[in-house]
C-alpha cells in the first residue's frame, strides 16, 4: 500500500513539472520568409511552375498569390493571424481550384487562422480549412 501511495505522489509531482502552456508563433519567426503551398485539407497540391505562395515582410505585411495576388498588414495574437484589410487583384483563372483558393485564403486571413510553424512547415488552419506550406526561401 505504501508503494502505491509513493507512486501516486511521484506521479502527481511529475505532472506538476509538465508545462501545458501553448507555444505561439511570433512575427520574428515569419518575417522575411516565403512559403509555397504544399497541401490543402491534407491533400497534396500539384507542383507547378508558379505555385501559390505566402510571404511575410516588415510590420507583419502578408502577401502572396493563389490565382490572384493579395497583400495586407497582419496581426499575430495568441497563435492566430488576421489580416482585416486585404487588397486582392480580381481576375478569373482557368484553374477552378485556384479560384476557390482565392476565396479560401481571403476568408481565412480576414476571419483569423491558427498558425503553426514546425521546422520548415507553416500551417494555417480554421475549423473548415487547412493550408500547409513549406519554406521556400528568404524574402529581402
Amino acid at each position: 500500500m505504501q508503494k502505491i501511495v509513493t507512486l501516486v505522489a511521484l506521479s502527481m509531482l511529475m505532472a506538476g513539472c509538465v508545462s501545458n502552456s501553448k507555444v505561439s508563433v511570433n512575427s520574428d519567426q515569419l518575417q522575411h520568409h516565403r512559403f509555397v503551398l504544399e497541401s490543402v485539407n491534407g491533400k497534396p497540391f500539384p507542383a507547378s511552375k508558379n505555385p501559390p505562395e505566402l510571404s511575410f515582410g516588415e510590420k507583419m505585411t502578408v502577401s502572396g498569390k493563389m490565382c490572384n495576388q493579395f497583400s495586407g498588414e497582419g496581426k499575430l495574437s495568441d497563435g492566430e493571424l488576421k489580416v482585416k484589410e486585404m487588397a486582392m487583384t480580381r481576375m478569373m483563372c482557368a484553374d477552378p481550384q485556384l479560384n476557390e483558393l482565392d476565396n479560401t485564403i481571403s476568408t481565412m486571413l480576414r476571419k483569423g487562422a491558427q498558425v503553426d510553424l514546425t521546422a520548415n512547415q507553416l500551417t494555417l488552419a480554421t475549423a473548415e480549412q487547412t493550408l500547409t506550406y513549406k519554406l521556400s526561401d528568404l524574402v529581402q
